[in-house]
C-alpha cells in the first residue's frame, strides 16, 4: 500500500516519541506529516529530523508566522536548514511581509502556504476582533492576496474551497483542515466537513487530526478515511 499524497495527518502529540510512532504506525495511508505549534515548542526543531527520520516523505511545518517583514523572512532562513517542504505564513501579516517571505522560502526550497482564516473562528468571533467582513469575503479576500504575492498555496476551511476554486483556478493548492469522518464531531472547528466533500469541492490535500490519532480503533479510522477519500487521482499531490 502507498500512501495517499492527499492525505496529511496533524501530529498534535506532546513529544517527538509520540510522533514518531505515529509516522511509523500511519506513513503508509498518509503523504504528509504535519508539525504545528504545540510539537514545536515542547521539541525544539530537533522534532523535524525525528519526523523524518520516522519515514515521514513530506513534512508540513504549522508556525502560522506572523511578524514584520525582516523577521519572518529571517525565521524562515533559520528554518529552511531543518528540510521542511511546507510551511505557513497568516495572511492577515499584509503583503510586503508575505513578499519577504516568498522570496526567504524560495531560496530555501519550500513550498509557502498561507492561513486565510483560521478553522475555529466564525463570524460572530472574527466580529469580536474587529473585522466586520463574513468569514466567506475575509477568505476570498486574502486568497487573492495570496496569489498576488506568490505563494504556493492556502490552508482554508473545506468550507471555502469551492468557491476558492471558483475564484482562483488551479493558481494555487489548496489544504484544508477541519476534516472529520463522522459530521457532527467538528469540536473546536466550527467549520468543519467530510473528506468526501472536502475533495470534492476542490482540495488538494485534507488534514486529518483527532479523527485518527482519538479514535478508539485506529485501524478501522484509517480503513474508513480511505474508503472516503476513493482511489487516489494520478494527478493527485503537492505542487
Amino acid at each position: 500500500m502507498s500512501p495517499d499524497p492527499r492525505l496529511c495527518l496533524a501530529l498534535d502529540v506532546p513529544t517527538a516519541a509520540d510522533a514518531a510512532r505515529w509516522v511509523a504506525r500511519t506513513r503508509d495511508t498518509f503523504g504528509t506529516f504535519k508539525i504545528g505549534l504545540r510539537l514545536f515548542c515542547a521539541e525544539g526543531p530537533a522534532v523535524v529530523r525525528q519526523v523524518r527520520a520516522a519515514g515521514a516523505a513530506r513534512i508540513f511545518l504549522d508556525l502560522k508566522l506572523h511578524d514584520i517583514p525582516n523577521t519572518v523572512a529571517g525565521a524562515i532562513g533559520s528554518l529552511a536548514p531543518l528540510g521542511v517542504d511546507d510551511l505557513t505564513v497568516h495572511l492577515s501579516g499584509g503583503p510586503d511581509m508575505l513578499r519577504a517571505a516568498v522570496r526567504a522560502a524560495e531560496a530555501g526550497d519550500i513550498h509557502l502556504l498561507g492561513v486565510s482564516v483560521l478553522t475555529s473562528l466564525d463570524g460572530p468571533a472574527l466580529a469580536a476582533t474587529g473585522v466586520e467582513r463574513s468569514v466567506e469575503e475575509l477568505v476570498v479576500q486574502r486568497a487573492r492576496l495570496a496569489a498576488e504575492c506568490g505563494l504556493g498555496g492556502l490552508v482554508c476551511s473545506p468550507r471555502e474551497a469551492a468557491r476558492l476554486r471558483a475564484t482562483l483556478g488551479a493558481r494555487l493548492e489548496l489544504i484544508t483542515p477541519g476534516i472529520r469522518l463522522v459530521p457532527g464531531t467538528e469540536g473546536d472547528q466550527k467549520r468543519a466537513t467530510t473528506p468526501r466533500r472536502a475533495l470534492a469541492d476542490g482540495a488538494d490535500r485534507l488534514v486529518i487530526g483527532r479523527a485518527v490519532t482519538a479514535a478508539t480503533d485506529v485501524d478501522a479510522a484509517l480503513d474508513a478515511l480511505r474508503d472516503a477519500c476513493g482511489a487516489q487521482p494520478t494527478s493527485a499531490g503537492a505542487s
